[in-house]
């Protein structure tokens, strides 16, 4: 039982303290090769619709890709928060910009970004939660494999306004859709703590909608 209450409380730790990080990411530090592959062998663990394993992974490390995937990022980013310039945002919505807009400053700067491939694209929307359903957990292990090593990561999509030139400069064959990118660092400190959510009891429905009583 020891054993058993000590693994619970690893695997509780990576999963209450894996943060989005953005501004605690380390731009110096070099991330091993070795490292990626491990948190992705692990990330390959995860289930997938049909047993297909139809995911491939896109590491890139080379500074003249990066920046020019850098630029699609920012193109991107840009556009989005010029739409929610008008909108009144509370304090909790301005801090997550203000962290979505540095990354956007320093994205090319990130040691590593990677991109989580898979093969074929849905048809329909009807599809989407199956096709999408085989990647985003892989893609979530890699983040909590990366944690539990000292590494930090964020989910980002706004590269995928410009998935055909990301393909071309990068070679992804057509067949493959790019379900999101990663950028991934070392970490400045590591006194993560869980983040501030409302009481799993209010938002938790038991046979009826809106009914909160476990019975």
């Amino acid at each position: 039982m020891a054993e058993l209450s000590e693994q619970q409380s690893a695997v509780d730790w990576v999963l209450s303290t894996t943060r989005t990080v953005r501004k605690r990411l380390d731009l110096t530090r070099p991330v091993e090769p070795q490292v990626i592959l491990d948190c992705l062998r692990l990330a390959i663990q995860a289930p997938t619709g049909g047993n297909a394993q139809g995911w491939r992974w896109m590491v890139v490390t080379d500074p003249v890709k990066k920046a020019a995937i850098g630029e699609f990022y920012r193109s991107a980013g840009r556009k989005y928060f010029a739409a929610k310039a008008d909108s009144k945002r509370g304090e909790q919505d301005l801090r997550v910009q203000d962290s979505a807009q540095y990354l956007m400053d320093v994205i090319e700067r990130v040691p590593v970004l990677v991109i989580p491939c898979i093969k074929g694209r849905p048809a329909n929307v009807e599809q989407s939660a199956a096709y999408f359903g085989s990647i985003h957990p892989a893609i979530w292990s890699f983040s909590l494999a990366l944690r539990a090593r000292g590494l930090g990561s964020a989910w980002t999509s706004f590269h995928l306004a410009h998935e055909r030139e990301t393909a071309r400069l990068l070679g992804i064959p057509e067949g493959f859709t790019q379900a999101a990118m990663l950028p991934v660092a070392y970490t400045i400190g590591s006194d993560f703590k869980p983040a501030k959510r409302r009481p799993v009891e209010e938002i938790t429905y038991w046979n009826h909608w809106d009914n909160t009583a476990a019975r």
